[in-house]
């Protein structure tokens, strides 16, 4: 891939909902580029399409119309088992509700994308105390998500989704559900792996205190672009 290629481009890609009088476009031909190792803040209010931009980057869901290209290469030309393998190689995800798994250690949670993966058992170990290390926690490894504070269970969450080797983290409101004090911890630590490790973060948020940590803002509006930072708009 050319220095010069987007990692991600999305091309006039709309979404659509339903039909006839009940049709509703959630994008309306969007263009969209992101380069390896920036981090974009997207913004926007509910319904603005926003979360379906950052589904169709997730291969979660399918754009309507116009293309999706990673890496330079078409996704819709790839069927189910090679967009899962996609996300499974390429793509790490953190969530606003952590989606961790309740009865398992903070260990086993981050070692679950690794089992996926069929990576041999020893070294899935290797691999995990070394992401729960980055972020902090190796010694409350054992511990259940019940047994941690929201801040220690959302960096559990980036700990699994760093496990993996990403290129790119997609996060989802991340600290949607934290103080501020906490936030400022997770943002950080994002940073961190973005400046230090090259790894692309994609992050749909609210909060302007937390798109401040981005290199890049992308603003929705009823389901266009209305603003992105890196084109020098003020």
């Amino acid at each position: 891939m050319s220095p010069n290629t987007p990692l991600i481009s999305l091309k006039n890609v709309s979404k659509v909902y339903g039909q006839g009088e009940a049709k509703t476009y959630a994008l309306k031909g969007i263009d969209l580029e992101i380069y390896e190792g920036e981090f974009v803040a997207i913004m926007g209010a509910s319904g603005s399409g926003k979360s379906t931009a950052m589904n169709i980057i997730g291969c979660l869901d399918t754009q309507s119309e116009g293309e999706y290209l990673f890496k330079g290469v078409q996704v819709s030309s790839l069927n189910k088992n090679q967009k899962a393998l996609l996300r499974r190689n390429y793509l790490g995800f953190i969530f606003q509700g952590f989606n961790l798994l309740g009865r398992t250690s903070a260990l086993e949670n981050v070692e679950l994308p690794l089992i996926y993966r069929g990576v041999e058992k020893s070294q899935r170990l290797q691999i995990t105390k070394e992401a729960l290390e980055k972020v902090g926690l190796l010694n409350v490894m054992d511990h259940t998500p019940g047994e941690l504070s929201g801040g220690q269970q959302q960096r559990v969450a980036i700990a699994r989704a760093i496990a993996t080797d990403p290129l790119v983290i997609l996060a989802d409101e991340p600290t949607g559900n934290l103080d501020s004090l906490k936030s400022k911890e997770v943002m950080e630590l994002l940073q961190a792996f973005n400046k230090n490790q090259g790894i692309t973060i994609i992050m749909v948020t609210h909060e302007k205190d937390m798109a401040k940590y981005a290199q890049r803002t992308v603003i929705f509006k009823d389901g266009l672009i209305e603003h992105d930072s890196s084109q020098g708009e003020a």
